[in-house]
């Protein structure tokens, strides 16, 4: 498959182009989150590059989950001290922040309809005029490899094939900051690689692409940033 480049200019609230590597795209100063007596994580100075791909691990329960959906505003944290694309918080999780941090569940929710409809979702909740949405909607199948199942409901799709549209359907939107949990899981050593090669992509595009998983494919990339959260603590590894 080929990288299709995806114009952002029809996307509201764009934040600034991708900034050199030295930059951070996020910054935490501080985030903390418990349940109960149990204090899950606390993160002190962790900094995020663009054009990255780092992949968190860690046992089951360690956390990493609940660590993606507070940095994409799906949860809050305890203590909230970070900074994004420039701008910055130490309370309340910015709203205008979830247009540009995307967050792909291990198993994405997908409507009934068909694949394009599926990409074009977002599109259309930010108002984006019909001839453009067309465009960057076909960009994105194209982009995904899914040209064939345009037209085709999610439940006819493969379980690979749900996942590159789980990932058309963030990357359409173009993302500063994507955040993927377990994406290669219960996949076939066929669909796999497929999966990689996207995230590849985004990376190559200068995004920076957080992703919990397991998969030694993906661990061993060159260039991956290993980040292990062990003990509420989150290490370089």
């Amino acid at each position: 498959m080929t990288a299709a480049k995806i114009s952002t200019t029809a996307l509201p609230t764009a934040l600034p182009t991708a900034m050199p590597n030295n930059e951070s795209m996020l910054f935490i100063k501080r985030l903390t989150k418990s349940f109960g007596e149990r204090q899950l994580f606390a993160i002190n100075n962790l900094s995020l590059r663009p054009g990255t791909l780092y992949v968190l691990t860690g046992d089951n329960g360690s956390g990493k989950t609940t660590l993606l959906r507070i940095l994409a505003g799906l949860e809050p944290a305890d203590t909230l001290d970070m900074t994004f694309a420039g701008t910055s918080t130490t309370a309340v999780y910015p709203p205008e922040w979830r247009q540009h941090i995307i967050h792909v569940h291990q198993h994405p929710y997908l409507f009934q309809s068909n694949v394009e409809a599926n990409v074009a979702y977002g599109l259309i909740m930010r108002k984006v005029p019909a001839a453009t949405r067309d465009v960057l909607v076909s960009e994105a199948i194209h982009w995904a490899g899914l040209d064939a199942r345009r037209g085709v409901p999610p439940k006819r799709l493969s379980g690979g094939e749900r996942q590159r549209l789980a990932l058309a359907r963030a990357k359409v939107l173009e993302p500063k900051l994507l955040l993927v949990d377990e994406p290669t899981a219960n996949l076939d050593r066929h669909a796999r690689p497929q999966i990689v090669l996207l995230l590849q992509n985004m990376v190559a595009a200068q995004r920076t692409v957080v992703v919990a998983c397991h998969d030694r494919e993906i661990i061993d990339l060159p260039g991956v940033v290993r980040l292990d959260l062990t003990d509420g603590a989150l290490t370089t590894a």
